[in-house]
């Protein structure tokens, strides 16, 4: 068995789940959410746990085993706690600036770069503006949104500018060797 996929999922007091069919939908205090998984796993609840089970033993379905639990796992976490991430903005007049459902971005273009935040997903810049967190109950499409803002202008390998992820370690390279 897969050893993700069979470890039941606690859900907190203040989390509704409603399994109708192949569809969950998950209702807590920062928001609700709602996913159609295959047809062809078994999820249900009991006592406050979900448990998920596959139908056979086969390689595809050992995997879907897994995610699928992985996925409502992280619809209950979001709905109760919420997903944040954190990205840095480096480099000389690099900046950003949140107004109202859209940042905008100054990486050193001859342009403002505007970026347009989707439904369900909020930001905030620190005072130095170098600074950006992104919140939202979809893990999923924090994500994306944050590799989509990272790819504005990903980190230079020489020089380290750029947007990057606040855990993200970027080893700087060396110029040419023969620079004088």
């Amino acid at each position: 068995m897969s050893r993700v996929g069979k470890s039941p999922i606690n859900v907190p007091k203040e989390v509704n789940v409603k399994i109708e069919g192949n569809l969950v939908s998950v209702k807590g205090p920062k928001g609700e959410l709602k996913w159609s998984f295959p047809s062809e796993m078994k999820v249900t609840m009991q006592d406050k746990t979900i448990h998920v089970e596959r139908p056979a033993e086969t390689k595809q379905f050992k995997a879907l085993h897994g995610t699928v639990r992985s996925i409502i796992a992280n619809m209950v976490k979001g709905t109760s706690a919420g997903y944040q991430k954190q990205l840095d903005i480096s480099g000389v007049g690099y900046r950003a600036q949140v107004q109202g459902k859209k940042i905008v971005f100054t990486l050193g273009y001859s342009h403002p770069v505007e970026f347009y935040l989707p439904e369900g997903i909020s930001a905030e810049v620190d005072k130095k503006q170098t600074q950006l967190t992104l919140q939202g109950i979809d893990k999923h499409l924090l994500g994306q949104v944050a590799a989509n803002i990272r790819g504005l202008r990903r980190p230079d390998i020489y020089k380290g500018k750029g947007i990057r992820y606040s855990d993200e370690f970027i080893k700087l390279k060396v110029g040419k060797a023969g620079k004088k």
